[in-house]
């Protein structure tokens, strides 16, 4: 019983877990703010729908970032919160000052790639560590964020 957490998972496991989320963290907060810069910035004959669809893009990303980091609270770990960490461990990459809507839907599509590659890592270890509840979360953005790769990529195969 030494072995487990608060939770009843495995404390080496969970730590490797914790370990995962917080780079999971990095990207989506650089993604974030990367949507946040597209939102602002956004220019030309597809303002009114991209402004919008990246402001809906950038309020989900804000719930995905706190759920993250509590679920890393709830394995007994600390989140981490700096941008000078995020910009160390994340494999999305800040992006310049982007006004042109498809490049900034391109940027989208590469940063989800990222992401659900992550998330998949996560799928694999959170099951191999009995986690449910990392599980689910994973399992849950993964099949919605492959419907919006599917939706961003029609948009720019037009």
């Amino acid at each position: 019983m030494e072995n487990l957490n608060a939770i009843g998972l495995d404390v080496k496991k969970s730590a490797e877990l914790a370990d995962k989320l917080n780079t999971l963290l990095a990207n989506y907060s650089i993604f974030y703010q990367n949507t946040r810069g597209y939102h602002w910035n956004i220019k030309g004959d597809k303002f009114f729908e991209l402004h919008l669809k990246f402001e809906e893009l950038y309020n989900d990303l804000f719930l995905k970032i706190d759920e993250v980091a509590e679920r890393i609270l709830t394995l007994g770990y600390t989140p981490k919160h700096n941008f000078s960490d995020y910009k160390k461990i994340s494999k999305v990459t800040e992006s310049n000052e982007v006004s042109d809507g498809i490049k900034a839907v391109k940027e989208i599509i590469e940063s989800f790639k990222v992401i659900i590659m992550i998330q998949r890592e996560l799928l694999n270890l959170s099951a191999e560590a009995g986690d449910e509840g990392t599980n689910a979360l994973m399992s849950d953005y993964i099949r919605a964020q492959e419907k919006l790769v599917w939706m961003y990529s029609a948009f720019i195969n037009k």
